[in-house]
């Protein structure tokens, strides 16, 4: 299983929110699919989901603040 964690966002920035989910847990994932996105006041992000599998669990709901390295998902690896 594999942590999807809030990435490095640029120089100063500490946190971010929650704006949108791209995926609901049971959703199959590509490598590169985004899945998640991430605003600041500077800012908006897409996180990828950095393999393909099967999301298992979402850990952060939309529009709750999160900071850098926290876990947002759990995707389950593909055999």
């Amino acid at each position: 299983m594999k942590r999807i964690v809030v990435p490095h966002l640029g120089e100063g920035i500490e946190e971010a929110t929650v704006a949108f989910w791209h995926v609901n847990p049971g959703d199959r994932v590509k490598e590169d699919d985004d899945i998640v996105e991430l605003v600041t006041d500077k800012a908006t992000f897409h996180v990828p989901a950095g393999m393909s599998g099967l999301v298992q669990e979402i850990r952060v709901p939309k529009g709750q603040d999160v900071k850098i390295g926290e876990t947002l998902a759990l995707i389950e690896e593909n055999d």
